[in-house]
């Protein structure tokens, strides 16, 4: 198979685990509208605001949507048990509350400063039926990352997806401008701990487990601005085509989440300039950034039983931007 037809396949099967997770009178169905007009999306300018890392989704103006009334499940997720880094807000909350509402029970992790956006998240998996686990603590420490794992397994009575979204990403001019604290919190958040979270994973997970890592659009056409974030998004991206291989012969399989421009904390606590935050998502094809809910069907796909032979895949979502490889 040639390059062209390998991504030609994986987009068509991206595309139809999003269709898989709108309900059937949305897709033409029946006589309902889809649960949310992509002209309703908000556009730039968005007004100058600032909050300090890690930031939080209950404090963004607009605030972003994350799916908590528009997503409807199927079942794909059914019996499955998730951990989900970064579970509080943004993608990761989208995802919570999609593999939720497709069947699975779900642990959330986060740090302590986010726990008000936490205490939602676990509300909302809750009333989906769902069992709903919280699991606070920095993943910039080895040792937690160990406990994490343990933790989410033993409530959930076991591991059949983790989902690697947790990042750092702090906006710097140049790279005398980023210290050595600066590289180190970016690539122990973005690397390490994707690293020490699938190690631990992969010892109690078996055979039909999905591993699904957030990289970005970055990873192929970096931002001057966030060198250290863009390097970050780059080695996971190679990490997972890495892993697929690795542990297909356990059954396991491997696929990432690339982003473009979503409206997230992460943009506010530090990852754009004010400036630029007021623009934001404004230069990609469809002039504005993704809403968290855009993208949790792709998490969805990338875990589906339904697509046990996708891995090692990367399942973009760049509003036109292209994939990063």
């Amino acid at each position: 198979m040639s390059d062209t037809d390998r991504r030609t396949f994986v987009t068509g099967a991206a595309l139809a685990g999003v269709a898989a997770a709108v309900p059937a009178s949305a897709q033409g169905g029946g006589a309902a509208a889809p649960t949310s007009a992509a002209a309703a999306h908000p556009k730039p300018p968005f007004p100058v605001q600032r909050q300090p890392w890690p930031g939080l989704a209950s404090k963004m103006t607009p605030r972003p949507d994350h799916g908590e009334q528009s997503y409807k499940g199927s079942g794909r997720l059914a019996g499955k048990r998730a951990l989900i880094t970064g579970g509080d807000s943004g993608i990761g909350r989208a995802a919570a509350i999609a593999y939720a509402r497709e069947g699975a029970d779900v642990a959330i992790n986060y740090l302590p400063a986010e726990e008000p956006d936490a205490r939602e998240v676990v509300a909302l998996i809750r009333a989906a039926g769902r069992k709903a686990v919280a699991i606070p603590g920095d993943l910039r420490d080895e040792g937690f990352c160990r406990k994490l794992v343990q933790q989410a397994t033993a409530q959930l009575g076991g591991l059949d997806i983790l989902v690697n979204n947790a990042a750092r990403q702090q906006t710097r001019p140049d790279i005398a401008s980023i210290s050595s604290q600066d590289f180190d919190d970016t690539m122990k958040t973005n690397v390490y701990a994707p690293f020490w979270l699938t190690k631990a994973a992969v010892a109690v997970m078996g055979p039909g487990a999905v591993i699904v890592n957030t990289s970005s659009e970055q990873a192929g056409d970096p931002s001057p601005d966030i060198v250290d974030y863009a390097l970050t998004r780059a080695a996971v991206l190679n990490f997972t085509k890495a892993m697929a291989k690795q542990l297909a012969s356990k059954g396991i399989r491997v696929n990432a989440v690339a982003p473009g421009p979503f409206w997230t904390p992460l943009q506010v606590s530090g990852g754009a300039t004010p400036e630029k935050l007021q623009s934001f998502g404004g230069s990609s094809p469809l002039g504005r950034p993704g809403q968290p809910a855009e993208i949790a069907g792709l998490y969805v796909a990338a875990a589906d039983p339904a697509i046990s032979f996708s891995t090692g895949q990367i399942f973009g979502a760049t509003g036109g931007g292209g994939q990063p490889a």
